[in-house]
């Protein structure tokens, strides 16, 4: 049997109080970017880390940061700084974070936009140990002078490669700008490409280099079926994959309008869906995600703008209902079904006229999806 297949939390020098509260949530083996990751970051080296999304990068980061903390007494600053590039990512890593630490003095200060600005200062003056946030507000809170990052031991970059797809290459420099020189950083992309080399070359020192499988390939657990459809008969489609199949659907549109369409027609036929897109106040994407993470919405409807941020264990059938722009975004939206060891199903609905742009989907990831041409809805062809 595989060494990583065999490999337990309790392998690793952990303290006795992080591996219990790893127990007590039923966190036993650690995943192989988990097998990789932990001992160099343990030990104090950089980390440099290309995976998959649904691997299992959270943990891989928190359990050293959590250690650091354990031994590291001054609990008046934060001593390590997590930057993810969207809101729901941050809510999920700090809630992750408050799930495995093994005491409440390890303190943490969510900083993101479109939450009150109060609390989030508030976390800060109580003497926050951890500080999760996004790019831009936590450098809008270093420009007002309400948040002191210079006894940050770690640093981490999460999905690095997002955040310079957002725009916020300048941002981080900036950031990073105001951090002791003398640190500890870890980063995490799903490639290794363009300004995601330059940024591991600016802020890592000698790194663990660590690759857990095609970086540019969708999951082998997840089967891949295109549907050649006319736009107008695209709806039809979806509700009948929805009636002729079992489990959580997540949907990518390619607008914001296009997931109110959408959702408002599933609904009004008699589906539970929810949308979740940039257009929608924070409280909406709270409770969207929630609702379909906890099983009251079968369907959940999203933009690519929202796709990064869903992290959510059970989905069991994606559909790419607008075909996405680039091979990175249809790995990044696949990935979200047959995650860790389960199976899932993957659906690409694309007009005639969008042969040439699926052909070059499957050349760049190197993959052969099933192809259905639907005749009637009722009737599909292979």
């Amino acid at each position: 049997m595989s060494p990583i297949l065999t490999t337990q939390f309790s392998q690793f020098s952990l303290s006795p109080a992080l591996l219990a509260r790893l127990d007590a949530n039923k966190f036993i083996n650690p995943t192989p970017v988990q097998t990789a990751a932990i001992p160099p970051a343990l030990e104090g080296r950089d980390v440099l880390a290309t995976a998959q999304t649904g691997t299992g990068k959270t943990l891989s980061f928190l359990l050293p940061i959590v250690e650091m903390l354990l031994r590291v007494r001054d609990r008046n600053a934060a001593q390590a700084l997590i930057l993810l590039p969207t809101r729901e990512l941050a809510m999920q890593v700090e809630a992750a974070f408050k799930l495995i630490r093994p005491v409440p003095t390890q303190t943490v200060a969510l900083v993101v936009g479109g939450l009150q600005e109060r609390s989030q200062i508030e976390a800060i003056r109580r003497g926050a140990r951890v500080i999760v946030a996004t790019p831009g507000r936590i450098e809008d809170f270093i420009k007002r002078k309400l948040v002191r990052l210079d006894q940050v031991q770690m640093l981490v970059f999460d999905e690095v490669d997002r955040m310079l797809d957002m725009g916020f290459q300048a941002a981080i420099a900036r950031i990073a700008a105001t951090l002791p020189a003398t640190r500890q950083t870890l980063c995490y992309s799903a490639t290794l490409e363009g300004q995601v080399k330059e940024v591991a070359r600016k802020y890592l020192n000698n790194p663990a280099r660590i690759e857990i499988g095609s970086v540019l390939k969708p999951s082998a657990n997840v089967e891949l079926r295109t549907f050649e459809v006319e736009q107008d008969k695209k709806q039809e489609l979806l509700e009948h994959l929805l009636a002729s199949e079992q489990g959580s659907f997540l949907v990518f549109v390619r607008t914001k309008h296009g997931a109110d369409r959408v959702a408002r027609r599933l609904t009004r036929n008699g589906h539970s869906a929810t949308q979740i897109h940039g257009d929608r106040s924070q409280a909406q994407r709270n409770s969207a995600l929630r609702s379909f993470s906890e099983g009251h919405h079968r369907v959940l409807v999203a933009t690519d703008v929202a796709a990064r941020g869903i992290h959510v264990s059970h989905v069991a059938h994606v559909v790419n209902y607008d075909l996405p722009k680039v091979a990175e975004d249809f790995v990044h939206r696949v990935g979200r079904t047959g995650r860790a060891s389960a199976k899932g199903v993957a659906s690409t609905f694309a007009g005639p006229s969008e042969r040439g742009d699926l052909r070059k989907i499957e050349r760049a990831l190197a993959i052969q999806m099933k192809r259905f041409r639907v005749r009637s809805i009722n009737e599909n062809a292979a």
